[in-house]
């Protein structure tokens, strides 16, 4: 039912006798994803990656399979000085901070998904623009690692998407529009104007689809394939056929670059694991 898929440890690094040890956990509905970083050597001791082999029917499941991998990862149990935690899901929307008021989370959901009597809903500030994200995190995962852990830092994973790439990209000129595969899902963002355009996810199946998304998106935002920039990220390679059929419709396609990440990860391209590798 859960699948281990990745893990790696530096066995060069005794990092269980250090205390600069961070951990960042990613959570999703197909997976399960962490990474322990030591700031002491700027590097990272253990990466591991989970799926799930059917898709958890309700919340309860979806605890039950966590638990699971907790049970089999000591490393997971060990004390951090600093945890954080993204949560992977179509339930997140985002608020211009002046019409933005607390008191009304469900309204801004209510739009583009159902929204549940007892649904906890929270929100991020994005700190380098006027933007809120409004999002339904897996609340009752969240309540498990708090018994774990005490506290820790959560976020929407594309909450961390958003703000890395508007401080990496919000002063240049061109258009830019940002993939960022797991699995079969993908967030795309867009920048237009060194601005946020548009944030949105999508459930994929084919590589029919996953091109149809996107140039549906180009479309709508008046994007020309043969002129803006295609920035990928996550689950795909120049060797995939998703990037097989972009190539044959995009004209400027790269994949993102960490330009200032020393450490690396075996076996793991740069470009993988992007929210959960920029909260170390």
């Amino acid at each position: 039912m859960i699948k281990e898929i990745k893990k790696i440890t530096n066995r060069k690094l005794d990092f269980k006798n250090l205390e600069e040890n961070h951990l960042s956990i990613q959570l999703s509905l197909d997976g399960f994803s962490f990474c322990i970083y030591n700031k002491v050597y700027n590097a990272i001791a253990v990466f591991a990656h989970y799926e799930f082999e059917k898709t958890p029917s309700n919340p309860f499941e979806h605890l039950e399979f966590i638990k699971q991998i907790y049970l089999q990862e000591a490393n997971l149990k060990l004390n951090y000085k600093t945890v954080n935690v993204t949560h992977f899901n179509n339930l997140v929307t985002q608020v211009p901070q002046p019409f933005f008021n607390k008191n009304n989370l469900s309204d801004y959901l209510q739009n583009t998904i159902k929204v549940l009597e007892n649904d906890y809903i929270t929100y991020d500030k994005l700190n380098n623009s006027e933007i809120i994200n409004v999002y339904i995190p897996f609340v009752n995962i969240n309540n498990f690692l708090i018994d774990i852990y005490g506290t820790f830092i959560f976020k929407h994973s594309s909450t961390v998407l958003i703000e890395t790439l508007l401080n990496k990209y919000k002063n240049l000129d061109s258009d830019f529009c940002f993939v960022n595969v797991t699995n079969f899902n993908f967030e795309i963002v867009v920048l237009k104007d060194k601005k946020l355009a548009l944030f949105n996810c999508f459930s994929f199946k084919t590589k029919e689809d996953f091109i149809y998304y996107i140039l549906f998106t180009a479309e709508q935002l008046n994007l020309n394939p043969e002129e803006f920039n295609l920035v990928l990220m996550g689950d795909i390679e120049k060797e995939s056929e998703l990037y097989g059929i972009l190539y044959q419709y995009i004209r400027n396609i790269k994949f993102y670059n960490l330009e200032n990440q020393s450490y690396t990860i075996e076996g793991v391209s740069l470009h993988s694991y992007f929210t959960l590798l920029n909260q170390i």
